[in-house]
């Protein structure tokens, strides 16, 4: 009988603990959530109260600096003399404005000379007063807020928040006063929801206004209260539980700094109503039974997964503010970038080619100096310099609005950074130690050579200028990925993916974060005027992000700086000519005179006379025209013309690119070499040279018109039929701009 027993028992048993489990742990949920219901309550109190502080006392300042120019340069005799006018223009604000007890200018000795409520001033003496003690003993005491004092001119309380006013000689000259009415606080207070506690209280726990209103029992706070010793610990903000010594009752609270002040707001709510109002929620839940328990429970699982949810849901909504704002960011740039872009592209083209013609002249004149004329000599030579620096800063900002002509190869990074060592130790001098870091099995990657290593130089210098007293100089390679969390991040143009790492870092002074959020804008500078031109961080940054590439600062004041450039892993590197270190060393080879027929073709007078005197002078037959049809034609009428020499932009129905169209056409052998002063156009397309296309770009000097011909000339001549075939399909699949 017991045995057949049990098993009921046991059901039984389970019938009255599952409820009681179920209850329990309901009843545990619950009291967590009307926990943090009342927190969030305290918290939201505390917003009020703390928006509520700040106005007010903005108005209290606001207030005091109208009594403070009312007042300046002002005797005591004058303020006596003029008792009544001062005084009733202070009444009108005082009337106006119920926070206000009153405004007091209150002389060096201690006694009042005017009052906005009091008139005529009684003779009282308040050189014993804490803030008039403040004030006299401290010339830098600054605004003061006082405690809770009782009137002597009447019967009422007030705390006043007070300033020092100069005499004579920076001398003591009394004290301004604006005194603040505690029961105004403690309306407000009032009306906020039930229950609640609030308070203003001052850091050392002196208490200015309190709400339910104990300023005849209680008037500080102990240091060792529940809310003091938080503050010692936390001082801006904090949200604390504990005991109240003064009535026993256990409260919650909240509170906060006021800016500015030593004052702060304090919201509390006692735990008893926590408590309260969580065993009535339970009452109810066992009068209802256990299918409303386990309702609740259905309801408090619900509201936790709601409760993630939302969790998750915010945290998604920061993460898409914190991406739209970097994106914003980034489009500004790329806005500005944009502006400077077409304001260089528009007048490029026309700047370039007087550049070129006032170069080119400068150079003619130099070859016909006669000797011992070193006068004239140092003029053209200071002439040909500023026509440099000038055509140096064209290009800069150029390559900082990504216009500038890339002839990208296929570079191994460790060899050009190897073959700058020298000239880099030249550069920056020998208080400078130079350190290579150069990674084995570096990646290649497709990139103008000239211009990274314009960019290396670039950093260098600036590296240079922020160690005067010396220091060291590292530069390292390395092969890097580039994941989609830090492209997201940096809200950079360069997608994710493997890229070659160049880092230039100093020891040098370092920049602070205002700086290096502006360092890459064009003429930016911190160097003294004339130092810099403040377009060398911008000239890299373009030609880093026209070469597809990321480029990042990291820097902190005093502890110098590392830029590191990050550049496109070059994957087939068969589809690109190889950078060959060894083309630099044959660029000093004097030209041979040679009788090779030069076809010109250029609009610019000054600029085809000029290049056409260099080219004869170097020995080559000349044949010069201003556009396209006669160029044709000359071609035509001269079999022997070996090179086609024309601008880009030409005047008539033809422009240079159309022009060595049909002149391939008709020579499948003749050579082209472009110049131009404007990128924009139709040999260049989204910063890059069309393919098999030689480029020399304005402003250029007789030596590198010379050194350029020369090379297209000396160039290994092709298969006629695969030449002139990939150049036409070139330019046919280009879009005409």
């Amino acid at each position: 009988m017991t045995s057949a027993l049990r098993p009921l028992r046991l059901l039984v048993a389970a019938s009255i603990l599952l409820p009681i489990a179920i209850f329990g742990f309901a009843a545990y949920i619950s009291y967590h959530q009307h926990l943090a219901e009342a927190r969030d309550r305290v918290q939201r109190n505390l917003n009020t109260v703390y928006e509520h502080a700040l106005k007010v006392f903005e108005t209290f300042e606001l207030s005091a600096r109208y009594l403070d120019e009312l007042t300046e340069n002002t005797s005591e005799a004058d303020i006596r003399g003029r008792e009544a006018e001062i005084s009733s223009r202070l009444k009108s604000l005082t009337d106006t404005l119920p926070q206000l007890r009153d405004l007091w200018v209150i002389g060096p000795s201690g006694a009042p000379l005017v009052s906005g409520t009091v008139f005529p001033m009684p003779k009282i003496d308040l050189s014993d007063r804490d803030y008039f003690r403040v004030h006299k003993d401290s010339p830098d005491s600054g605004t003061y807020v006082s405690e809770v004092l009782k009137a002597r001119a009447a019967d009422t309380t007030f705390f006043t928040m007070s300033r020092r006013t100069r005499g004579p000689n920076n001398t003591f000259g009394g004290v301004t006063t604006v005194s603040i009415a505690p029961e105004y606080f403690i309306q407000f207070y009032a009306k906020l929801p039930p229950p609640g506690v609030f308070a203003l209280i001052r850091d050392d726990g002196a208490i200015l206004a309190r709400y339910p209103d104990l300023s005849k029992r209680l008037e500080r706070l102990s240091p060792e209260s529940t809310v003091m010793r938080s503050i010692k610990v936390h001082p801006t903000e904090g949200f604390v539980t504990g005991t109240s010594s003064f009535d026993g009752h256990s409260r919650l609270f909240a509170y906060r700094k006021m800016p500015r002040y030593n004052i702060y707001v304090v919201s509390g709510i006692e735990s008893d109503v926590v408590l309260r109002d969580w065993l009535t929620n339970m009452g109810s839940h066992l009068i209802f039974g256990l299918p409303a328990t386990i309702a609740m429970i259905g309801l408090g699982i619900m509201a936790l997964r709601r409760t993630r949810r939302e969790a998750i849901a915010h945290t998604q909504l920061q993460q898409e503010v914190a991406r739209r704002e970097r994106t914003e960011l980034a489009l500004q740039q790329a806005l500005k970038m944009e502006a400077v872009g077409r304001l260089t592209g528009g007048v490029a083209h026309d700047f370039n080619n007087l550049l070129t013609a006032i170069l080119g002249n400068v150079d003619l004149a130099l070859r016909r100096v006669p000797e011992g004329d070193d006068r004239l000599r140092r003029s053209l030579n200071s002439a040909r310099q500023a026509s440099e620096r000038a055509a140096s800063l064209v290009q800069r900002l150029l390559a900082f609005s990504r216009q500038h002509p890339l002839e990208e190869k296929a570079v191994d990074v460790n060899r050009l950074v190897q073959g700058m060592s020298e000239l880099l130790r030249r550069t920056i001098g020998e208080t400078i130690t130079v350190e290579t870091v150069l990674a084995g099995g570096l990646w290649k990657t497709a990139v103008d050579p000239n211009q990274l290593e314009n960019a290396l130089l670039n950093l260098a210098v600036n590296a240079r200028d922020a160690m005067p007293e010396g220091g060291r100089l590292t530069i390292e390679t390395a092969n890097t990925y580039l994941d989609e969390a830090y492209v997201a991040a940096n809200a950079t143009e360069a997608p994710h993916g493997q890229y070659v790492l160049v880092a230039v870092s100093d020891t040098g002074t370092g920049m602070t974060r205002d700086v290096i959020d502006r360092a890459f804008e064009p003429f930016f500078t911190t160097k003294p005027t004339g130092a810099g031109t403040g377009l060398g961080l911008s000239m890299v940054y373009g030609f880093v992000k026209q070469s597809r590439g990321h480029i990042k600062i990291y820097s902190e004041a005093g502890e110098g700086t590392s830029i590191k450039i990050y550049l496109p892993r070059l994957m087939d590197e068969s589809a690109i000519e190889p950078w060959l270190p060894s083309e630099a060393a044959h660029e000093a080879e004097a030209a041979v005179r040679r009788p090779e027929q030069i076809l010109l073709v250029e609009d610019d007078e000054e600029v085809n006379r000029f290049s056409s005197e260099v080219l004869r002078d170097e020995g080559y037959h000349v044949i010069s025209t201003h556009e396209g049809a006669s160029g044709l034609r000359l071609l035509d009428a001269n079999p022997g013309v070996q090179l086609l020499f024309t601008d880009v932009v030409l005047p008539g129905g033809m422009n240079g690119r159309q022009l060595a169209d049909e002149a391939l056409r008709r020579r499948p052998n003749l050579k082209v070499l472009f110049t131009t002063g404007y990128t924009r156009n139709a040999i260049i397309h989204h910063g890059r040279l069309d393919a098999d296309v030689e480029l020399l770009t304005k402003p250029f000097t007789s030596d590198a018109l010379v050194k350029k011909v020369r090379q297209i000339l000396d160039l290994d001549a092709k298969d006629p039929v695969t030449r002139v075939s990939a150049v036409l399909d070139n330019i046919k699949e280009k879009p005409r701009d």
